[in-house]
């Protein structure tokens, strides 16, 4: 019984891709769009979905809000000659589709462009909008690029080691190397292209993460962190990109001590949240949700969130942390 229920699963979920390049390729243009500020995840999903299309003749542009600044992933990018673009470089008018991906319409974190929402193909905790043609959301996966990985699968779809490579890179950044929320299909996805992609490539992105200029920022995380229990907290207030947020978070987290961190820093007068949880008592999504109900937004997994305060003005360290002390129920320590 189970098993035919997973291959009536298989079958609905072709029928409904099916469904959905037939409308598709009715379209003048289409547009694949990543959530802002952009991450390995985000932007390797956008590109093997639309390597995934070209198959069925359908040529979609990638684009993407805010900026891309990590330097692994420009590097990614520049080596794969991946041809995503800001926004702005493209005329979009109301008729054109959007595929969101790695984000849901109506999230903060997405930039409400012109254009019709279309699909939608996202693994974080959202609802699946009704007013979309096509949508595709696993929320236990640990990255939505497995997600592509499985659209190539399903259609018996050859993986070349370059497609590989990059669906190897978001996975490994995205679960931290298989250790946070990775699932069955994700550790499937991992024993396949182990084999097909460029190891010695997927291994230097995993590494070769940070720069000598970032040391600065750790230096000053370590003599400014604030730790009560199992909670650590520190504020960055000259700025810090929030990729490097993510990898501090996990810095962070290896203390044994610790099980919730919480980062942020002021970036262009907005204030940006990076979260990180080992507590199966916690949800990270939760908790960012609640702190910054009716100041800001945010969101994300229960082992990993981020979220932003778009006006500096409104936001206080210290009331911020005594926020997080309260949704964490811990005693307060000033």
């Amino acid at each position: 019984m189970i098993l035919y229920e997973k291959l009536r699963l298989v079958i609905d979920l072709i029928d409904n891709i099916l469904d959905f390049i037939k409308y598709l390729k009715k379209q003048k243009k289409v547009f694949i769009q990543t959530h802002n500020f952009p991450d390995h995840d985000a932007i390797a999903t956008a590109y093997c979905l639309q390597r995934f299309l070209v198959h069925f003749n359908i040529n979609a542009s990638l684009i993407y809000e805010g900026d891309i600044s990590r330097d692994s992933l420009i590097q990614m990018i520049r080596d794969f000659k991946i041809d995503i673009r800001h926004n702005s470089e493209y005329s979009i008018s109301n008729d054109d589709k959007i595929i969101l991906v790695d984000g849901c319409k109506g999230n903060k974190n997405v930039a409400n462009l012109k254009g019709t929402i279309a699909g939608v193909i996202d693994h974080h905790n959202s609802d699946a909008p009704d007013d979309v043609e096509f949508n595709d959301i696993r929320h236990e996966y640990g990255a939505c690029v497995t997600i592509i990985y499985s659209y190539f699968k399903e259609f018996k779809i050859n993986i070349t080691p370059d497609i590989a490579t990059i669906l190897m890179i978001a996975i490994c950044i995205d679960t931290a190397s298989l250790t946070r929320k990775v699932s069955d299909a994700d550790l499937e996805a991992y024993s396949e292209l182990h084999h097909i992609a460029d190891m010695q490539y997927v291994n230097k992105m995993r590494r070769n993460y940070m720069q000598i200029k970032d040391l600065d920022y750790f230096k000053y995380g370590i003599q400014n962190i604030k730790i009560n229990g199992e909670f650590a907290f520190c504020y960055f207030p000259e700025g810090c990109n929030t990729n490097l947020l993510g990898i501090m978070g996990d810095f962070f987290l290896a203390i044994g001590e610790v099980t919730f961190v919480a980062l942020c820093a002021q970036n262009e007068g907005k204030i940006y949240f990076s979260l990180r949880n080992e507590n199966e008592e916690w949800n990270a999504a939760e908790i960012i949700h609640e702190i910054l109900e009716g100041t800001g937004f945010g969101g994300g997994h229960n082992e990993m969130a981020g979220g932003v305060i778009p006006k500096s003005q409104n936001f206080d360290p210290e009331i911020i942390y005594l926020k997080f002390l309260k949704a964490l129920e811990l005693k307060t320590d000033i």
